[in-house]
């Protein structure tokens, strides 16, 4: 297991440079990875798409991705790096989402989880996803059903900040 200070790790938005460190995470974390192609459309030509890197160092420990439509986040992708698994990283990330989903406008945010991955259920229930609905057969290399999960988001009302100095 690898130690780390969550101090120093940094979240920052994904850049075209990033992509051959995330496809390296990609092929650990799942049976079907995105292509390099794959990740430098999001970049380039998703208006939508907004990705983001936990680093600590030069060494990028995971990633996420979303699109965000008008007022709903759709999360496309997340995964941390074998090493840094179990160590809440995966939830600080999903929280750092949040927060630039709800930046960018979204007041809910919804992903699929394939039906038999109970760790990642548990960790986006405890960050506010509740289950409603089911995909079947979404996964394309075994035709699992995925679970469809929603959160609202926390949106800060205007001026309430200030509220109390008035």
């Amino acid at each position: 297991m690898i130690g780390i200070d969550t101090e120093s790790l940094v979240y920052r938005a994904m850049t075209l440079g990033d992509v051959p460190r995330i496809l390296e995470i990609e092929v650990e974390a799942f049976t079907c990875p995105w292509t390099e192609e794959a990740f430098r459309n999001e970049l380039i030509n998703n208006h939508f798409a907004r990705y983001m890197v936990v680093a600590h160092g030069d060494t990028i420990i995971g990633y996420g991705g979303m699109w965000v439509i008008i007022d709903e986040a759709h999360v496309t992708n997340i995964a941390i790096r074998e090493g840094y698994r179990g160590k809440g990283l995966g939830e600080r990330l999903l929280t750092e989402m949040q927060k630039l989903a709800v930046f960018f406008g979204a007041a809910r945010m919804t992903l699929e989880v394939r039906v038999s991955n109970e760790v990642a259920q548990r960790l986006y229930r405890k960050l506010g996803f509740e289950e409603a609905g089911l995909r079947p057969g979404y996964y394309s290399d075994n035709q699992e059903d995925a679970l469809i999960m929603w959160a609202e988001l926390s949106v800060p009302e205007a001026g309430s900040e200030n509220d109390e100095d008035e």
